[in-house]
């Protein structure tokens, strides 16, 4: 009985990693925006990030 018969030791902690429900996962976008209380540097922001979202859908494409 010295061999552990398919059971090894290193398959032990597989499910042992929690999993995030479904539910809680977020698309990313946390915030509110309002154009209405937005200042300069909000807009400035919003630019650059809808740039950058344009520039890695275009990197994903290709």
């Amino acid at each position: 009985m010295g061999r552990s018969r398919g059971h090894k030791k290193r398959d032990k902690n597989l499910n042992s990693l929690p999993q995030t429900p479904a539910a809680l996962k977020s698309d990313g976008i946390d915030e509110e925006f309002s154009r209405e209380l937005a200042d300069q540097a909000d807009m400035e922001a919003q630019a650059r990030a809808n740039a950058a979202n344009q520039r890695a859908r275009v990197k994903k494409n290709q």
